[in-house]
């Protein structure tokens, strides 16, 4: 009992500092890029009324996770759904999904590293933050790259089970490498690293343009993965020290 309770209070303050922090940094990166290129998408849907929009794009990096794919700061714009109104309220609704996925995150992280029952301080931690940003963020971008609004993307349901199984594939795959170091357990992580991208991520529509400018998407995904290695990192270093004292 005592361990798990080091568990939920290291996730749940690791991951109010690191829900705060990655949104302070989202609100002057990724955000003001969301910002203009919804510009770019209301003039494409007030020049064309008639056209269907996209299935579902992001609006957030994070994911951290700040992750565009993963719930880290994220959430998707479906025509006619509900969406925080600009300014305060949605600022505030990201620092709330910023935080609830950092304490997440956290929990995942957290009680993996106590399933060790090794020691960690604050190195380790940190190794084990950029496991999880290798296979949250990198691995699924490499396939899914991080949205605008009004970029062209493939149904919602077939991006996600993409999305989980290659993170969960490459979770699996550095696992092998970290903790078996067997020849058979390097050539089956390799298998499982690379077969999601052999088999390929959802393809959008054919015949679909983004709306925002290239430059633009350049920025954003170069934002968001910089976003996303820094909340990646925090919550890393910041879950080991915390589990460490607390245990203490």
């Amino acid at each position: 009992m005592s361990l798990f309770r080091s568990i939920v209070f290291t996730s749940v303050l690791a991951g109010l500092i690191v829900g705060v922090a990655v949104s302070a940094v989202q609100f002057v990166g990724t955000s003001q890029l969301i910002l203009k290129a919804e510009v770019f998408e209301k003039a494409g849907e007030a020049t064309a009324p008639d056209a269907v929009a996209p299935a579902g794009h992001s609006h957030d990096a994070a994911a951290p996770a700040t992750d565009d794919h993963s719930a880290m700061a994220a959430h998707e714009h479906e025509e006619g759904g509900w969406e925080p109104a600009d300014g305060l309220e949605r600022n505030a609704f990201t620092v709330a999904a910023n935080i609830l996925t950092a304490i997440g995150y956290s929990l995942v992280l957290t009680g993996l590293i106590a399933f060790r029952s090794k020691p960690v301080t604050w190195r380790e931690g940190l190794l084990w933050g950029l496991a999880g940003f290798a296979c949250v963020m990198i691995a699924p971008m490499l396939g899914l790259p991080p949205e605008l609004p009004g970029t062209p993307a493939a149904p919602l349901g077939e991006r996600q089970v993409w999305w989980i199984g290659t993170a969960v594939a490459t979770a699996a795959g550095i696992a092998l490498i970290a903790f078996q170091r067997k020849p058979w357990a390097a050539a089956l992580a390799i298998v499982l690293i690379a077969a999601p991208h052999l088999i390929g991520a959802p393809a959008a529509p054919e015949g679909e343009q983004a709306l925002a400018p290239e430059a633009l998407e350049h920025q954003f995904v170069i934002a968001a993965v910089l976003t996303s290695l820094l909340f990646w990192a925090l919550l890393g270093s910041l879950s080991g020290t915390f589990l460490r004292r607390f245990e203490a």
